[in-house]
């Protein structure tokens, strides 16, 4: 099993890319006892000039073979952080690889929509790309903290 987080662009140095090593460490040290491997973080150039289609393509070459696919986008279905945690448990229980994808400021291709087994959205607000990235890093660990019982999760 694999977990990749694929997003269009790089995250420089500053407050978003500490909270995003953080997180995804938490989620290493939490999820490595529930048979989570760590998160894969993919970042794919920004083509502004070559548009979605450009950037689809780039995103596409890294999607493991066969993985689910959950897209980010702000169409998607609005979970709660116990339903995400079941998504995520269910298909960690099937063995599958999981690749999450962000994309650019435009959003995300149709083409990759049309694909996505999972579209998620954090809300009618439209956010930030690099600020998506620590709220799903902040989601994942999250749901491996619901999934092993852990305090951090508090209804």
């Amino acid at each position: 099993m694999r977990l990749v987080l694929a997003a269009v662009g790089r995250l420089r140095k500053g407050p978003e890319a500490d909270l995003v090593a953080d997180y995804l460490a938490r989620f290493a040290k939490t999820g490595r006892a529930l048979g989570f491997p760590p998160v894969t973080l993919t970042e794919v150039e920004d083509k502004r000039g070559g548009g979605m289609a450009a950037e689809a393509e780039l995103l596409n070459r890294a999607i493991p073979d066969g993985a689910v696919l959950v897209i980010l986008d702000e169409r998607g279905h609005m979970l709660t952080s116990p339903e995400f945690a079941s998504h995520l448990g269910a298909w960690r229980d099937q063995a599958r690889d999981i690749c999450f994808v962000i994309g650019g400021a435009d959003g995300i291709d149709p083409s990759l929509r049309a694909r996505a087994d999972l579209s998620i959205s954090f809300g009618k607000m439209v956010w930030p790309h690099m600020m998506v990235r620590v709220m799903l890093t902040e989601q994942i660990y999250r749901a491996a903290t619901i999934l092993g019982g852990g305090p951090y999760h508090r209804v």
